[in-house]
């Protein structure tokens, strides 16, 4: 029996500085920062010296002075992703795409035709680095939660296979963060209990995972923890959320200012449902403070809709609820997700007055489809700065 899992995940490093490296020769091999304001990536020069994406722009240089700062070039990173993603197509059409630059790919039926999964992980780095010029790291393993552990760890441009035989010694000593939903709310409360590896999470067993966490989580944990995962490599799965968010940095931001991003992000993300033909029920507002902890305000509306009024308006109330915890912890990142998703079969309401809440945000969508985004905004939109369109998969 092979010895070998058949799950990939592959994994691009540092995906928007290797583009910028590869584009530009000067760059490699120095540390190079995508974003002047906020740091959208950074190369792995750049982390070094302890720069993280979503951090100011003004400290990313304090801590890496010798950096070069590009502005984001998002259609190139969009034709890379393109090209990165023929050719997980080329290798299996099992491929499952995470985001622009990670997916899952299965090759368990591959065996005859191309050799085991190591020896197709390794032509599969080979080929999208003579094809596109981009490092990538592949983990291989039986379950997609092991594989994307082990991508994780043999980062940057590696390979790391985990066999069956060797899979809790490599997993149970890893830090309790490499597991799913594991945050920093998360690993305090298994650090106060003098938890810090998985190893130690699957020891203390799923009842008192439970009473620590809660049903969800400590089951879902326990269970990683022994990689238990029976999830397949899904093709063409749609999302069950839709998201979009922006990194403030440490500026103060206005109640004003902090509305217009807000207004921008939904106006972003109810286009882009519409254009999936897809409906919402829960409104997220999601928040990060100057302290670095987060926070998640929700509200799951009566029912479904795409309308952006709709959205912005239960945007607003969360955000205005949460407007004294702001005030005390400084804001950093603000996002805004949309979720289950229902397929766009309206119900209709009383009375049947002849109007449609939705004219106003098609005619919008039509303008900005034929003239592109910027052609038509809100007039509170005008002279902001919304953010860097950032290249999705395909709803």
């Amino acid at each position: 029996m092979p010895n070998e899992g058949p799950i990939l995940h592959a994994d691009l490093d540092a995906f928007y500085a290797s583009v910028e490296q590869r584009d530009d020769p000067r760059l490699r091999g120095r540390p190079v920062i995508v974003g002047g304001g906020v740091v959208l990536a950074a190369s792995y020069e750049a982390k070094a010296c302890g720069v993280r994406t979503a951090m100011g722009g003004g400290l990313a240089r304090r801590l890496c002075p010798g950096a070069v700062v590009v502005p984001p070039r998002m259609s190139a990173y969009s034709a890379a992703s393109k090209a990165v993603f023929a050719v997980f197509a080329q290798t299996t059409p099992l491929v499952e795409g995470l985001s622009i630059d990670e997916a899952f790919l299965d090759v368990g039926g591959l065996a005859r035709l191309a050799g085991t999964p190591s020896r197709i992980a390794a032509r599969l780095r080979r080929e999208v680095a003579e094809q596109v010029g981009l490092p990538i790291t592949v983990g291989v393993a039986r379950t997609k939660f092991l594989a994307k552990v082990a991508s994780g760890v043999a980062k940057p441009d590696g390979l790391l296979v985990v066999p069956h035989d060797g899979e809790l010694a490599f997993l149970h000593p890893l830090p309790v963060e490499r597991l799913w939903g594991v945050g920093q709310v998360t690993a305090g409360k298994l650090h106060t209990r003098g938890i810090r590896t998985v190893g130690q999470v699957a020891r203390l067993g799923e009842a008192e995972l439970v009473s620590l966490l809660g049903r969800g989580t400590g089951r879902h944990l326990y269970a990683l923890a022994n990689n238990h995962d029976p999830r397949p490599v899904r093709v063409g799965q749609r999302r069950r959320s839709m998201g979009a968010q922006r990194a403030l940095g440490r500026k103060q931001r206005s109640p004003q200012e902090l509305d217009a991003i807000l207004t921008a992000l939904v106006d972003r993300l109810t286009r882009r449902l519409r254009g999936a033909g897809r409906e919402c029920r829960t409104v997220t507002l999601r928040l990060r403070f100057a302290d670095f902890t987060r926070a998640t305000r929700s509200h799951t509306l009566r029912e479904p809709t795409a309308h952006t009024e709709t959205v912005l308006e239960t945007a607003r109330r969360l955000l205005a609820a949460a407007r004294p915890l702001i005030e005390r912890q400084g804001l950093t990142l603000i996002g805004v997700a949309l979720s289950q998703l229902d397929n766009d079969a309206v119900q209709l309401t009383l009375p049947f007055d002849g109007t449609d809440a939705g004219d106003l945000d098609n005619a919008l969508d039509g303008v900005r489809s034929r003239f592109g985004s910027s052609a038509i905004t809100r007039a509170t939109l005008l002279g902001h700065d919304d953010g860097p369109s950032v290249p999705l998969l395909p709803d």
